[in-house]
């Protein structure tokens, strides 16, 4: 079965909002073992819309739309899909009572143009909308099948779920797709592809590499006849990775560095402490925004003056003069003096040159010295983005953040000895 997206609103091609949905949906399809072939986007016009439409019904057996169903004048998802289609609108009892309820509910009067929102495809399945006013609905017709879906993330996700998903898997999926992200941290993408270089050419699971912010990933996909089948496809190939990588893969299927921190944090019972100079408070907030991120971190402390530096870490005024903010001995006073005030079990350190300009010392931009420390022994990484100009600030700070997420990583796995250093 061969699928096709289409993501409806001028508000994406105008860059106003994020489009999260073809992600999720993407993933979905790979479950059903439906192979997704084109993603398109197109803005609230009805020519261009029905000529999107019409080409994916050319080339694509399931075509997915989201967005487009609100009660406006500019919403023409479902007008424009039932007139290429040649299928009428009727109105649905149940989803006007529905969104005469929900609006009774929040005590505000329902408007008539909203009564649109419960119009649907004559014949067509209706996918009931239990976060929003705009049921979905499915049209097949033809040997084709058309989803409309809302475009709001809370409202679409819920309602594949619940409606969507079960309707596909009884009627189209064919066997089964599955995933799986080798994330890794101190290796290059064409390093690490070097290292796995035969396993590239695999047809099935195929492995593909791929690079993020500061770091590498590996993405292995397998299909099979059942999801069973092809997760352990998939795992045979990542525990091969894993053997050739060893420490340098921090996860796989993880969000990111920070979920992987905390975990360690909270499997070996340990606190963390922070002092962030040129990350501001970055590595704080990647930390907070795992859950239960409160069990592990003490405090952070933002010392982005030389003057905070030494009142509230007790850096040296002798090491700031001689060697400037930016250098080895300044990252390890500071991360003994976190340890001091968080009274946390180990503390991390960056200072550095975020940019995009070097210093007035002549040091580049993109370079920071990071310590840990856990009061008897304390290890240091100087890290070389070799990143300036236009763009660079954020993406120097980020990826400070990462190696400071890296070091406790693998201090709590017993390994920041062998490649932690730097």
């Amino acid at each position: 079965m061969k699928c096709e997206l289409i993501s409806v609103g001028t508000e994406i091609l105008l860059g106003d909002i994020l489009n999260t949905d073809v992600q999720y949906l993407s993933r979905e399809m790979a479950a059903l073992g439906i192979d997704v072939m084109y993603t398109e986007v197109v803005g609230d016009n009805r020519d261009r819309l029905t000529e999107t439409l019409r080409r994916a019904l050319s080339r694509s057996d399931i075509v997915i739309l989201s967005g487009g169903l609100g009660p406006t004048k500019d919403d023409l998802t479902k007008e424009v899909c039932c007139e290429t289609m040649g299928v009428p609108l009727r109105e649905d009892a149940r989803a006007l009572t529905w969104i005469e309820e929900y609006f009774r509910r929040r005590g505000t009067p329902m408007a008539e143009i909203n009564r649109k929102q419960a119009l649907v495809p004559a014949g067509g399945t209706v996918f009931y909308n239990s976060r929003g006013t705009a049921p979905g609905c499915a049209i097949e017709k033809d040997g084709k099948c058309v989803i409309l879906l809302p475009g709001p993330p809370r409202e679409l996700n819920p309602m594949f779920e619940e409606g969507v998903r079960p309707f596909l898997a009884e009627k189209y999926a064919s066997g089964a797709i599955v995933s799986r992200s080798v994330r890794t941290f101190g290796i290059g993408e064409s390093a690490m592809a070097t290292r796995v270089s035969d396993l590239l050419d695999r047809a099935n699971p195929t492995v593909a590499p791929y690079a993020k912010s500061g770091e590498a990933l590996l993405r292995v996909t397998a299909k099979a006849d059942t999801q069973q089948q092809a997760a352990q496809m998939c795992d045979d190939v990542v525990e091969e990775i894993r053997s050739r990588l060893g420490a340098l893969v921090y996860g796989v299927d993880t969000p990111g560095l920070e979920h992987t921190a905390v975990e360690l944090l909270k499997k070996s019972g340990k606190k963390l402490g922070l002092a962030e100079s040129c990350t501001a408070g970055m590595i704080a907030k990647r930390i907070t925004e795992v859950p239960g991120a409160s069990e592990v971190f003490e405090c952070g402390i933002v010392s982005y003056s030389n003057e905070v530096k030494m009142k509230l870490l007790g850096v040296s005024a002798q090491t700031l003069a001689e060697q400037g903010a930016v250098c080895a001995d300044v990252a390890r006073q500071m991360a003994k003096g976190a340890l001091k005030v968080s009274g946390a079990d180990i503390a991390v350190s960056v200072t550095g040159i975020a940019g995009p300009d070097p210093s007035e010392g002549g040091k580049p931009a993109g370079l920071s010295y990071l310590a840990l420390t856990d009061g008897e022994n304390t290890f240091v990484r100087r890290v070389t983005t070799g990143h300036a100009g236009p763009g660079s600030r954020e993406y120097n700070r980020y990826v400070s953040s990462s190696n400071a997420l890296d070091m406790v990583r693998l201090y709590l796995q017993g390994e920041l000895n062998q490649i932690g250093n730097l």
